[in-house]
């Protein structure tokens, strides 16, 4: 609830569970030190300057030089639905799913307005916020820091919870207690990132996954962010989530506005579960925009790690055959295949250059994807889909594009341009860069029966020019998503950075899924799906089964075990050539992927429960329960084998207490029973690795 302070100033009495009225406040009473009334009430628009020494929401240098700001309430008003943001990923959702609150608030000393947006989904307990500034002046003033969201919660105890990470270590959840001072996290590579993702959780510390109030902010926006949680001497604690302002200072003429990216706030009571299963929802039904949002995935074969760069026309139909043998629906080739002045035969060359190479592909790619998408998959009556990787926002500088345009690469000056992975970043907030890279996929997309895209991007950008490049990078590229996805509504897009190094809402927008991580070990991928799903849907995760001894880690693990954590990803597939596979393994291929496409609707529209995490238990386990409550998929897992013991007990949730549920086709249950009583596993108790999954139908 918001209120008006005196003089004007925007505060809020409550951000929680419903309430019919305001509640009882004391008076602050009498002030004494140097904090003043302002520095001792909780804000919605905190500005520096002015007697609130926490973290302010905004940071303006007015024309004259100086750093205050004096934002009062002006006016309000409701307006029923969404409006989108220009230029910017946002929610959408029609007057029955949202509405939409404008608080208007004016600096009358610098005559710059600032629109407060909020926007209230009622069946989700969600408020999305963001902010316009318009500088209706006569002077030019610099945005220092604006922030999507700033909160002020009371005097309370609480816990944070983060992801933080690392390439092939994406999603490790963080719990530390919030302390007094100022904490937090931020990307500055220009990217959502690897290292940390742009989403906090506020939690009471009894809070657990199934009890207990949980606040969550998700920010909608794929570059560089900050996240500061400020606790204030008076208790209060501040939450800001926004663009880093170490790359943000943004010039603001006479007239015109700026627009922050939206952030998403929802509260539960329901524990850091409910948190999470609220953002699923949201994300699912009012964020995703692609046709694939809510529907089954086909099984995937991609080529990486079955061929890396040691591909050519015969390789790769062979590969495709072998995919359509074990009943694969969608067969996808992988880096290597472009290039002809200098050819992609490893990774320090051909980025850049979109053609497919004519020694590789004599007769063009076109006519490889043609006698590919003519193969039958096992068990199927539809023919195989194709689908190719690109990397469009990177050049190697061996290339022809970066031979005929240097300047095209992000660099400042004369510093020298540092090379990852022996690539540098296209420049896409230049228009001639977002139409090279619309154009170079749209030949491809419009030429060949391509129904898949798997969009990489392999390093952060250095060198910026400018303190608002990665702001116009950000426009963009979603110019670029817009207008390719709207072109290509029948393609699925799958993003991915090195794996998860951009999984944030922002891709989600246009991209229904997202390569996860890279670390396609299972026992690795279940504390990463595990702390990736605290904000992002199963269904947008991408998991495969890859060979053993895996690749990064040569850890060898059982195959239904790799095949069960892959299960909990929305888009499911195998990352391998079953060339190398042995036989008996083979052989188990067609019913795994059974299974996997029998409760793939439910991973993908399902609420999810996280039963035991990986980080606190020896038997992680997950639960889906489908949209309709109609079928109920229990994964359970085994780490460590324990000799001479008792087996665990796993209770289920959310189920209907008065059904009756049977367990893959044999007992016979009730709700009430699963969730107070349990199932009992037992595991192996030589293999370390075991896990199970069952499927229980409401009868």
């Amino acid at each position: 609830m918001l209120t008006v302070f005196s003089a004007w100033l925007l505060g809020s009495d409550h951000f929680g569970g419903p309430a019919l009225e305001n509640g009882i406040a004391a008076e602050i009473g009498p002030i004494q030190g140097w904090g003043n009334a302002i520095n001792r009430v909780r804000r919605e628009f905190p500005d520096l300057g002015r007697g609130d020494f926490r973290t302010p929401a905004l940071q303006i240098r007015q024309a004259q030089g100086h750093t205050v700001s004096d934002f009062r309430y002006q006016s309000h008003e409701v307006v029923e639905g969404k409006p989108g943001l220009p230029g910017l990923p946002s929610t959408f959702g029609e007057s029955e799913h949202v509405s939409t609150l404008i608080v208007h608030m004016y600096d009358n000393y610098s005559s710059i307005a600032a629109d407060l947006s909020y926007s209230i989904f009622p069946k989700y307990d969600a408020i999305v916020r963001s902010v316009n500034v318009t500088n209706k002046g006569n002077g030019t003033v610099t945005l220092e820091r604006l922030a999507s969201l700033s909160v002020d919660l009371p005097n309370e105890e609480y816990d944070m919870i983060e992801m933080k990470g690392d390439w092939s270590r994406e999603g490790m959840r963080v719990r530390r207690k919030v302390d007094f001072g100022t904490q937090g996290f931020q990307s500055l590579t220009g990217y959502s990132s690897h290292l940390h993702n742009p989403f906090l959780s506020l939690v009471s510390p009894t809070t657990t996954e199934s009890k207990g109030d949980a606040y969550g902010f998700s920010l909608v926006y794929t570059g560089s962010f900050a996240v500061d949680v400020d606790k204030g001497s008076q208790g209060l604690t501040r939450a800001t989530l926004g663009l880093n302002p170490y790359q943000f200072s943004w010039p603001l003429k006479p007239g015109e506005t700026f627009t922050t990216p939206e952030c998403v706030a929802v509260f539960s009571d329901a524990g850091v579960g409910g948190m999470s299963r609220q953002f699923h929802r949201l994300f699912r039904k009012h964020l995703m925009k692609s046709k694939f949002a809510e529907a089954p995935r086909p099984v995937l074969l991609n080529s990486w790690e079955g061929l890396y760069f040691d591909i050519n026309e015969t390789s790769v139909y062979e590969l495709a055959q072998r995919s359509a043998d074990l009943g694969v629906k969608l067969f996808v080739l992988d880096d290597g295949w472009f290039g002809n002045k200098y050819p992609r035969e490893s990774d320090n060359a051909g980025l850049g250059d979109w053609e497919a190479n004519e020694e590789r592909f004599p007769n063009g790619l076109s006519a490889m994807v043609d006698k590919i998408t003519d193969l039958t998959p096992a068990n199927s009556s539809e023919k195989l889909q194709f689908g190719l990787w690109f990397e469009p926002e990177m050049v190697n500088p061996k290339s022809a594009l970066y031979d005929e345009h240097p300047d095209w690469a992000i660099h400042a000056g004369s510093y020298p341009r540092s090379q990852t992975r022996n690539q540098l970043v296209l420049n896409l907030a230049l228009t001639e860069v977002q139409d090279f890279v619309i154009e170079s996929l749209s030949k491809f997309l419009s030429t060949a029966a391509i129904t898949y895209v798997k969009w990489d991007n392999n390093r952060a950008i250095h060198e910026t020019p400018d303190p608002n490049l990665g702001h116009n990078y950000m426009l963009g590229l979603y110019r670029v998503f817009e207008t390719l996805t709207t072109r290509f509504p029948d393609v699925l897009w799958e993003g991915c950075a090195s794996g998860g190094g951009r999984f944030d809402p922002g891709i989600l927008q246009w991209f229904p899924q997202v390569w996860t991580s890279d670390d396609t070990d299972a026992v690795e991928r279940i504390g990463i799906q595990f702390g990736t799903s605290l904000v992002y849907p199963p269904s947008s995760m991408g998991a495969h089964i890859s060979i053993v001894p895996n690749h990064l880690t040569d850890r060898s693990t059982p195959l239904h075990f790799r095949a069960h954590v892959a299960m909990m990803g929305g888009s499911f597939g195998l990352e391998l050539n079953p060339a190398d596979m042995e036989e008996e393994e083979k052989a188990q291929i067609p019913g795994i992927i059974a299974m996997a496409e029998r409760i793939n609707p439910t991973i993908i529209t399902g609420d999810f429960y996280r039963l035991r995490l990986p980080e606190e238990s020896d038997y992680p386990a997950a639960q889906f329960i489908s949209e309709d409550g109609s079928q109920v998929v229990l994964f359970v897992f085994q780490k460590r084998a324990t000799i001479n013991s008792t087996w665990p007990w796993f209770r289920l949730q959310g189920l209907d207490a008065k059904a009756k549920y049977t367990i893959d086709g044999n007992q016979t249950l009730s709700g009430s029973t699963l969730m107070n009583v349990g199932i009992q596993i037992r595991f192996s108790d030589e293999l370390d690795l075991d896990s199970k999954v069952l499927i229980l139908e409401k009868q």
